[in-house]
């Protein structure tokens, strides 16, 4: 009788231990800032951020088809973004919408790059939407960009005179719209 205590006890105590060690393995990781991640770790949180955008778009697709897709593992995808995904019926599922913080460019009055700092992903929507429909403005759709007159995305004013646009056309030549929507293709 003796034995099968002692047997809890240490079974009990190891367990314990073990929790321990994970709570304090989850406290000591170091938090480097955005800015200061190396470049290949950022653009490897770039294309995970794309994952998490596919599958946003297409909930049927899976998180390694997704990954494979933009060249990044699914371990990685939930480094970066696990709280953004959630187990269901055995595969990941990506949430709705998110809090994470990513910076886009736009282009200014003088087609320089603008950076929009975005900390949620309806604020990035609206980035990639802007940009789009600057493309459809430059493709002979006059009022595409109708809707975004007068408004900013997180503090940034955006521009839409199309006397603006027309006159800043050959240099944003140099400005790599699709950077941020396709992957890094130019």
């Amino acid at each position: 009788m003796a034995r099968k205590q002692r047997k809890r006890r240490k079974t009990t105590r190891s367990k314990v231990a073990s929790d321990t060690r994970r709570k304090l393995n989850r406290q000591s990781r170091i938090v480097v800032p955005l800015s200061r991640l190396p470049r290949r770790s950022s653009e490897a949180r770039t294309r995970a951020l794309h994952v998490i955008a596919a599958m946003r778009h297409d909930p049927n697709v899976k998180l390694s088809t997704a990954g494979r897709s933009f060249g990044v593992k699914p371990s990685v995808v939930k480094k970066y973004f696990g709280s953004a995904f959630k187990k269901v019926h055995g595969s990941w599922r990506v949430s709705k919408s998110d809090r994470f913080r990513e910076t886009m460019y736009v282009p200014d009055a003088r087609g320089n790059p603008v950076p929009v700092p975005t900390t949620t992903s309806k604020q990035r929507a609206e980035v990639s939407a802007f940009l789009r429909d600057i493309g459809r403005f430059y493709r002979g759709d006059k009022s595409a960009l109708a809707k975004w007159h007068g408004r900013r995305i997180a503090g940034v004013e955006l521009v839409t005179a199309s006397r603006t646009l027309m006159g800043i056309e050959s240099q944003l030549a140099d400005f790599v719209i699709y950077r941020a929507f396709n992957g890094g293709a130019e």
